[in-house]
């Protein structure tokens, strides 16, 4: 293959942003060439986004690979939190792409882990990660999504499994989260862990503080709140300490994410690795924070001394989803 035939369409999508790249690929190197960010909800389709994105481009594409949220079957999606699907064989058509592949959005993040480099990774709890051993990805954004991977002892890389595990049961673990359930139950009926732990989990610690009067809030918190994400605001105030209200949202969020976190390695016997990704944890865990999330990932009972040997890093890059999905793409070109 020359340079050019190895062009690669990759895409992260997201309930409130996708992210298009073309990587160019000399062996198992992968390069952005260009990159471009839309808001996701103001396209009808992922096929009009790739339109705008592919309108000046020249290059001939062998293969292209997109992350989307939720469950993924025979190359179709609905992107969870966006109102149309995906269709790979579609995409194929139109753009005249001879291999498109759709995978969840936390698969194309596990693929990029291999694509990464120490100075993209930041280790809250060291330790030795087991060769071989099984890793796991968390990563809380718009939603909250989960995966794994495991060794099969054949492949340079470790092969990825994506599933929907943000989507089970939130567990309160104490009086004030038990308050919380209680809380969202009358809301939504089934609480996920997804509606605790991302952007829409901050949201709903907050309203609860403020509705059960565990809190108060402040006027400019609330009027601020009306024209930026509630996430945002929150976490602006929690770090300037203006709002005691946003600090303890922020601590009931992050020690919840942590068990979280820790449930997903301990289902995983995450011994290889714990990989916190997402637009949340690198803007939020701060060195103290991080030990009130470390604190919380290691509280498992019995088990506690083994989830202190797992290493947990938080991923500073944030196009590592985009490299995995492109990583795939090329597997498929080349094998």
């Amino acid at each position: 293959m020359t340079d050019q035939s190895q062009l690669i369409l990759a895409g992260d999508i997201g309930g409130t942003k996708s992210n298009l790249a073309i990587l160019s690929a000399v062996g198992d190197r992968l390069n952005i060439k260009r990159n471009h960010r839309f808001p996701s909800a103001d396209y009808p389709s992922l096929n009009a986004i790739i339109q705008e994105f592919l309108e000046n481009e020249k290059g001939h594409i062998p293969a292209a690979c997109f992350g989307v949220p939720g469950p993924v079957r025979y190359g179709r999606a609905k992107p969870t939190n966006l109102n149309w699907g995906v269709d790979a064989a579609e995409i194929e058509r139109e753009f005249l792409i001879p291999q498109v592949s759709i995978l969840n959005d936390l698969e194309a993040n596990a693929h990029g882990i291999d694509e990464l480099s120490p100075t993209d990774l930041d280790v809250i709890q060291e330790g030795p990660p087991e060769p071989g051993g099984n890793r796991c990805v968390v990563s809380p954004g718009t939603g909250l999504g989960e995966g794994g991977l495991y060794w099969d002892g054949k492949r340079k890389k470790y092969r990825v499994w994506a599933c929907e595990g943000g989507h089970t049961d939130f567990a309160p673990r104490n009086e004030v989260e038990i308050a919380l359930l209680e809380y969202l139950i009358k809301q939504y009926g089934h609480v996920s862990c997804e509606r605790v732990v991302s952007g829409m989990g901050a949201e709903n610690i907050y309203k609860f503080l403020r509705d059960t009067g565990r809190g108060e809030e402040l006027p400019e918190v609330a009027s601020e709140m009306k024209t930026r994400k509630a996430g945002y605001v929150i976490t602006k105030y929690a770090d300037s300490g203006q709002c005691q209200m946003c600090v303890q949202t922020v601590d009931i969020f992050v020690s919840c994410f942590g068990a979280e976190a820790g449930n997903m390695a301990l289902k995983t016997m995450a011994t290889g690795g714990v990989y916190l990704g997402g637009g949340i944890p690198a803007k939020v865990l701060n060195p103290a924070r991080s030990a009130t999330f470390i604190k919380a990932f290691n509280d498992k009972g019995r088990l506690s001394g083994l989830m202190k040997t797992m290493p947990v890093k938080i991923v500073l890059n944030d196009q590592a989803a985009l490299l995995g999905a492109a990583s795939y793409a090329l597997d498929r070109v080349n094998n």
